[in-house]
């Protein structure tokens, strides 16, 4: 318990139905941990999703929430920070609801860098309609809408939201409950849009999707923790590490090829040019480790900031003071 919170005091009553063994239990519970460990009232706090399995969430969280529409999740989003930035904003989107048919709500609102925290599971499926394959999923996926396996080259959320000049990108597992509260601290603490990642699984229609990487005998020599200001060294044996050779990014063995901990690159997430931010949100198992943790983390004036900052400005120089000189303002006319 801190500030007098526990994760319990931002449980709803409602019942949770989310199918047995599904990742969306753990994400809710990370939330809600998360919540708590920050210490803000319920109703400082505004859980907005869109349509999906994971946007049930808001029916969960003793908070304040928004069900909205298809891929509209970022619009209320940024309605909600904007009218009210003194409020604290999540949105919840899965990788269909979000980079599908709101792919471009979501690459818009980072743009922007509204103050909200996205959260995307990311199951690389379509759970809710029953098992179509998603923007996420890998080519050669076999699903309801691809009996023969999807053509198609998917999005790497990572790679999208950098592209779209994001300021701030984490991942993590739904199975590592320490960093998720961890990412999903620093997505609270900073300022303007933050989008974290989760590798989520849905036990009935992709189940396993990221057993490569979440096994317990193979994560640590599958994942790099990245850490500000820290090498970028993973491995059972902390054997691993990353180094820069040209443009490109290589794994090395330490201590093989005359290779120490001195040649291995240094993460810095304050970096505001994006090339090794976008090397690792792009790196794939088997020929790297997928990163975790926070990738980017740089701050820029925030749309919600801007916004009250020119109210402020045509306040002081505007003649119009209420609604009255508003209508009375410019031509106008009476009609008999």
């Amino acid at each position: 318990m801190a500030n007098g919170y526990n994760f319990k005091d931002f449980k709803s009553n409602q019942n949770v139905r989310w199918c047995p063994g599904c990742g969306d239990h753990a994400i809710l519970r990370m939330l809600q941990s998360t919540l708590a460990d920050i210490g803000r009232p319920q109703e400082e706090v505004v859980v907005v999703s869109g349509i999906g399995c994971s946007s049930r969430l808001p029916y969960y969280m003793n908070t304040y929430g928004f069900h909205t529409i298809h891929g509209r999740a970022p619009a209320i989003a940024s309605g909600v920070k904007t009218a009210r930035p003194d409020l604290m904003v999540w949105q919840i989107s899965g990788d269909g609801d979000a980079l599908a048919i709101g792919g471009n709500h979501f690459i818009h609102a980072i743009r922007r860098n509204i103050d909200i925290n996205i959260i995307l599971f990311n199951n690389q499926i379509y759970g809710l309609t029953k098992g179509q394959y998603s923007p996420t999923s890998r080519k050669g996926t076999v699903s309801k809408s691809s009996p023969f396996g999807t053509v198609e080259v998917p999005f790497r959320p990572g790679e999208l939201a950098l592209g779209a000049r994001g300021q701030f990108f984490a991942r993590t597992i739904d199975t590592d409950l320490e960093l998720s509260k961890e990412v999903f601290k620093a997505a609270a603490d900073h300022k303007g849009t933050s989008v974290i990642e989760v590798l989520q699984n849905c036990v009935i229609y992709n189940d396993k999707t990221h057993i490569a990487i979440t096994d317990k005998e193979h994560k640590e020599d599958r994942t790099l923790h990245l850490e500000h200001g820290k090498k970028m060294i993973f491995g059972k044996n902390r054997d691993k590490g990353l180094i820069r050779v040209g443009f490109d990014v290589k794994v090395v063995d330490l201590g093989k090829g005359g290779f120490t901990e001195r040649d291995v690159l240094v993460h810095n997430a304050h970096e505001k040019d994006t090339s090794l931010h976008i090397d690792l949100v792009n790196m794939e198992y088997p020929e790297f480790p997928v990163a975790m943790g926070v990738i980017r983390s740089v701050q820029e004036p925030t749309y919600d900031e801007n916004v009250q900052l020119q109210m402020d400005a045509v306040h002081q120089t505007t003649g119009i003071k209420s609604f009255d000189d508003l209508v009375h303002s410019g031509n106008t006319w009476a009609v008999d």
